[in-house]
């Protein structure tokens, strides 16, 4: 099971991360909280504080196409917002 998918580039996590140095990233559903600490630390080098999760369930959409009524459902996922400790962040872009 690969814990981490990718981490979460978004202006609403940017604003948490200049202000709370918090980081947002998309994990395995099945990953809980303690495995998530460990993959983020072992992969960024990092200390954690605080581990927050939210799993989002995918919706049911459906639109209209010349053949008919299409309908599909959005991708389940769940996402986990981490703390690091005073003074540490996680660069995403310096191996670019």
């Amino acid at each position: 099971m690969e814990t981490l998918k990718k981490p979460l580039l978004t202006e609403k996590v940017a604003q948490l991360t200049e202000k709370l140095n918090r980081y947002a990233f998309i994990v395995d559903p099945r990953a809980n909280k303690i495995q998530i600490k460990e993959a983020i630390e072992k992969m960024y080098g990092v200390n954690i504080t605080d581990v927050n999760t939210m799993r989002y369930v995918g919706k049911l959409k459906s639109r209209n196409t010349k053949s008919g009524i299409v309908q599909g459902r959005v991708a389940t996922y769940k996402k986990a917002i981490i703390t690091l400790k005073d003074g540490e962040i996680i660069d995403f872009y310096s191996n670019i």
